[in-house]
Order: C-alpha cells, then structure tokens, then sequence
C-alpha cells in the first residue's frame, strides 16, 4: 500500500487550519457570552422603554414614543435591529461552520493519503470523534438557534481534544497494521466513532445543567449561568443526544465482539478496552433508564451522565496510552 507524504501532509495542514478556526470561532462566543444581559436584568431594563413609549402617546410611526409599530417598505413589520452579542455569535457560528468544512476536508485527505478510512490510530481517531461532536452541534443550532450562546463550552473540549491530537497523539500518514486491515475496521470503529462525538455533546449538556440547576437553586451561587438557557433545555438536549447516541454504541459493543472473534478467535475476554466499554454502555443505560423514571430525574440523571462521559474519556485516554492489553498496538476500536 502506498502512502501519498505530500497529501498526508496537506491533511495536516488542513487540521491546523481547522483548530485555528475553532479558537477564534470559541473566543467569539466567548464575547457573546460576556455581552449578554443575565436574564432579569433585561427583564427590567425592558419594562423602561415600554412604559416612556406608553406615556408619550402618538408619533410618527416606527419612531420611538409611538404606538404604531415601525413598518418596512413593503407594509410588513420592521425587524428589530441585532444585538452585539447576536452579531458576536452569528460569527462565530460562520466561523464553526468553516471550521467543520476544513476539518472534514482534514479526514477525507488523511483517507486518500493512506488508501483507508482515516480513523486508523488514536491522531486519527479523535479527529473525526471532534468532527462527529462539532457536526451535532451544528444539527442542533440548525434545529434550536437560540442555543447559540453554548457555542464556547462545546468548542472548548472539541479545542482541547483536537489540540492534544495534534501534539500528544499525532501519528504520520501510514498504512494500519495487518490486524486491522479488515472491513470491521470502517464498520466497529465508524459506529464508535459517532457514538463518541455525540456522547461528546450529551456530557457538555449534562455539566451545564448541573451548573445551571445548581445557580436557580441559589441565584446567588454562579451568577454567569444565568445567561445559559434554562436547566430543563439543557436536560432535553442531554437527554435526546444520548438517546440517539446509545443504540449506536451499543452496535459497536457488539461488532467489536464479532471483530474480536475474528481476529482472537472469542468474542469476549474482558481485555481492558472491552470492559472500559461495556462499563460505559451500562452506565448510558442507567441514565436513560433514571432519565424515563420520575424519582431519577434531574440532577441524578445528570450526574450519571456526566459520569457516563467521564468513563467514555477515561477509555479514549487511559485504557489505549497506559493499559496493556489486546488493543494497545491500535490505540482504536
């Protein structure tokens, strides 16, 4: 098999350009973030310009001290002007958008460069576990825009992620080892690779909500959550990101059990990687199995969320750079 060097090193480049882009894309919504008023502020402040307008009487129509709404051209109601904070996160949403674009351009290069699915070592791996988690987010903005003002905290752990992948884990361009030439490794580690990415988005939720549910208990504690969306959002998106992420872990479970047959000649030896894995999808069951009963709801079932997400982690990391086992000359799967 031969490798492309030159288009391996364009992939790299690519990668580059894509965290560089998640950065400033997070630093805008950062500033978006920081420009937002905490909810009872606005509140209060909006209740001003309601009641001078009420007290002036007639104007002019779409001037201030009217009661005629401003109209454009064409008769219809005039759109009220965007906020700096909305402008902030607009960009930044562009930004992430460019970001992903680069990103996946980054994995389909790398594939080409190796003549394989590029999720052939760990640089690799967590690469296209980011992408899998920037692409959800983005299919909830597309579905729920005003969750917008997450954008930082769910650019922060892809950043964190990508840039350990690109100094900690970074592997050069190369054909896999003969064990994992087989066709499981497009369909075991494509299903463990989404399944990853969206637990990814579920586990931020589920921290903010903690945080959120922690500030509406006692306002007084952690005054910036206040400008997160209300803790019972937070929990629906929690909830619908690990319900759609469980089954397909659950296929990787399993096809890696028939892998492993294949290859080891049994489906199950309780390696290190296979339990780390079957501990995780127990932990994702209790949590949506707290989640569908009323006494386990809540902050219970966010903290065995978060940690179910700990767990997941916890085998990206530890159990494929540290542990011995089957699975340590793939850093995979």
């Amino acid at each position: 098999m031969v490798v492309d060097a030159q288009l391996g090193q364009w992939g790299d480049w690519l990668f580059g350009s894509a965290l560089a882009v998640y950065v400033l894309a997070m630093v805008l919504h950062a500033v978006e973030h920081g420009l937002l008023r905490r909810p009872e502020a606005a509140t209060e402040q909006a209740r001003v310009p309601v009641a001078a307008a009420g007290a002036a009487g007639t104007g002019t129509p779409g001037t201030p001290g009217t009661d005629t709404p401003a109209t454009t051209d064409d008769g219809g109601p005039a759109r009220p002007p965007r906020s700096r904070a909305e402008r902030f996160g607009r960009m930044g949403v562009s930004l992430t958008v460019l970001g992903f674009g680069l990103h996946l351009a980054m994995l389909v290069v790398r594939g080409f460069a190796a003549q394989r699915v590029p999720w052939g070592n760990m640089y690799e791996f967590t690469a296209a576990i980011c992408l899998v988690a920037v692409g959800a987010w983005l299919v909830v903005l597309r579905r729920r825009p005003e969750l917008r003002r997450l954008g930082v905290f769910v650019l922060l752990p892809v950043i964190v992620l990508m840039f350990l992948a690109g100094t900690v884990l970074y592997t050069r361009t190369a054909p896999v080892v003969p064990a994992l030439r087989s066709y499981w490794l497009t369909i075991h580690v494509s299903a463990a690779v989404i399944a990853s990415g969206i637990l990814l988005l579920a586990g931020v939720a589920s921290c903010l909500y903690l945080l959120r549910a922690a500030h509406e208990t006692n306002p007084a504690r952690l005054a910036w959550t206040s400008r997160l969306p209300g803790a019972d959002v937070l929990d629906r998106v929690a909830y619908r990101a690990t319900a759609l992420a469980f089954p397909i872990w659950t296929f990787a479970v399993i096809t890696g059990a028939i892998w492993a047959e294949a290859a080891w000649g049994r489906y199950w030896g309780w390696d290190p990687k296979e339990t780390t894995a079957f501990v995780a999808w127990v932990v994702y069951a209790g949590y949506l199995h707290a989640r569908s009963t009323a006494g386990w709801r809540g902050r219970r079932a966010a903290v065995i969320n978060v940690v179910g997400f700990a767990v997941m982690i916890f085998n990206l990391f530890f159990v494929n750079l540290v542990v011995t086992g089957l699975h340590s000359y793939a850093g995979v799967g």
